[in-house]
């Protein structure tokens, strides 16, 4: 179920969060010490709930950070979570760790986005495979799925790409559930469009492969590489901007990519 904007007061939003998590007001009731009769009478709008009770809420339906704030503003408390820009000093630690982590998985590719996946941060593996993009993809901000599928992008060297796009999209499908987000939207009916060529890899049922998860079949210098892509996001984050962070890595999927990637760089 999409929540949309145009949801008014806080009860008719955590109904929406509640139906979209399949969960019933008895069991949510129950998950939150509370009762049916109060849940009912909050989405109803029959009662106001406390600023305690809206986070109590979102935390047992799984709300994203952003949209506890949006829950507390729809209930006239203030936003109770600070959405810092990455590049405040307070977050220097964390930047700076990012920046470690990323550089330490080398030569293996592994970048930073945020929510709309927009690139933050990218290690010397992840330049390696936009080598030959062409500039206007490249222009801030970058972003990774317009750089993997756009028809200039890495997309024509994807031999899976049918698959990888279908796995991307579906992706970006969860992620506009979660977070109620126009640009995100816009960003998928973008990509969702790009023209796939005739004949491209992936259009007839793969023959079963000796992978552990759907690999990226990418091509680069004559040789095809297979990455496993594995995703991490903060624990319990406190801050908006943070909770939006993700770090993804490429694992190299079988010993021929390790044996190149490791050639590459010393």
């Amino acid at each position: 179920m999409a929540i949309t904007a145009t949801d008014r007061g806080v009860g008719p939003l955590l109904r929406a969060w509640r139906e979209q998590r399949r969960i019933s007001q008895l069991e949510l009731a129950l998950r939150a010490d509370s009762s049916a009769r109060h849940i009912s009478f909050i989405e109803t709008g029959r009662s106001r709930p406390s600023e305690e009770m809206v986070l109590r809420l979102a935390e047992h339906l799984d709300v994203p950070v952003r949209e506890r704030n949006a829950l507390l503003l729809a209930a006239g408390y203030a936003p109770h979570y600070p959405e810092t820009p990455l590049d405040d000093p307070s977050l220097d630690a964390l930047r700076e760790g990012m920046e470690r982590l990323i550089q330490g998985y080398e030569p293996y590719p592994a970048l930073v986005v945020d929510a709309r996946y927009n690139v933050l941060a990218a290690n010397r593996g992840i330049l390696m495979l936009l080598e030959g993009i062409p500039e206007h993809l490249l222009a801030p901000p970058l972003n990774a799925m317009r750089l993997t599928l756009h028809p200039e992008g890495i997309a024509p060297r994807i031999r899976n790409l049918r698959e990888w796009r279908g796995h991307l999209l579906a992706q970006m499908e969860r992620q506009i559930a979660l977070y109620r987000s126009d640009e995100l939207r816009e960003l998928y009916e973008e990509v969702a469009a790009y023209p796939v060529p005739e004949g491209a890899p992936g259009e007839e049922p793969a023959a079963p492969v000796p992978y552990f998860a759907l690999p990226m079949q990418v091509e680069h210098d004559g040789r095809t590489l297979s990455f496993i892509s594995s995703i991490s996001t903060f624990n319990t984050p406190m801050d908006v901007t943070v909770a939006e962070l993700a770090i993804e890595t490429l694992l190299p999927a079988d010993p021929a990519t390790v044996k190149y990637l490791q050639s590459l760089m010393p």
